[in-house]
């Protein structure tokens, strides 16, 4: 098994990265919050934020694991990326309907800034993730 240290931590797979666990754990919370959604959104925005933000986290373990050749890691990084971006937009679409109120969007979208900045910083670092 390969192991990388980052700033004194073991990564040992993909869940020991923190941009896993915050997008993990954003997902959850996202979930949750879906939970109360309006029922005639259950095929669209409720689906597509769902998905969205699974897909983070998901995306990021592809990642890790394709880490054995820099351009797959990169294309798979941009993936997160990207599906972070589109995250960010159901969240204002969930705000402007009035499904989630005004802090929980800044929270949200502020997480996920913070997972887009991590993401760009592994993209840049690539060769320090690849071997």
């Amino acid at each position: 098994m390969v192991q990388i240290i980052r700033k004194e931590m073991l990564i040992n797979n993909h869940r020991d990265l923190d941009v896993y666990k915050i997008s993990f754990e954003a997902a959850v919370e996202i979930y949750e919050l879906t939970k109360q959604f309006p029922r005639e959104e259950i095929y669209s925005l409720t689906d597509q934020i769902r998905r969205s933000s699974r897909s983070v986290c998901a995306n990021m373990a592809e990642a890790y694991r394709k880490k054995r050749y820099k351009r797959a890691f990169i294309a798979k990084l941009s993936d997160c990326e990207g599906e972070t971006a589109e995250t960010q937009t159901w969240l204002d679409f969930s705000l402007r309907l009035k499904y989630i109120n005004g802090d929980t969007y800044k929270k949200l979208y502020k997480t996920y800034d913070n997972i887009i900045g991590k993401i760009v910083n592994m993209i840049n670092t690539a060769d320090k993730w690849c071997y």
